[in-house]
């Protein structure tokens, strides 16, 4: 699986029912990218679209079972291989890692190393 695909399958999998603007909108991935990662998850019967009866232009976008499971699976992967990963570092290093990397994504306000002042 290609990694706009699990992109995708992702957000499907934690945020439920969304639409692909609604997914590159908090994954910034490029609508494109994103037609193309959707067409090929459905083309896997991973996941159904639906039309919008308000904006016939958007699709509502869930997984199925069969996503479902992917995504199951998938997770439990990344879940191994993060506690891998966080096993080289002590629990402070791990904390600020995620913090660093959630700041990075747009996820989280930076917190000031110096308590906030400055």
């Amino acid at each position: 699986m290609l990694r706009n695909e699990w992109r995708v399958l992702f957000h499907l999998g934690i945020f439920g029912q969304m639409t692909a603007k609604e997914i590159g909108d908090r994954a910034k991935i490029h609508k494109t990218k994103i037609s193309r990662a959707v067409a090929k998850l459905a083309e896997r019967r991973f996941v159904s679209r639906s039309r919008d009866e308000k904006d016939r232009r958007a699709e509502h976008l869930r997984l199925t079972p069969a996503g479902e499971a992917a995504y199951r699976d998938l997770r439990a992967q990344a879940q191994s291989y993060d506690a891998e990963l966080a096993e080289r570092f002590t629990a402070e290093e791990v904390a600020l890692l995620r913090r660093m990397l959630r700041h990075l994504a747009g996820i989280e306000e930076p917190q000031a190393a110096n308590g906030g002042q400055g």
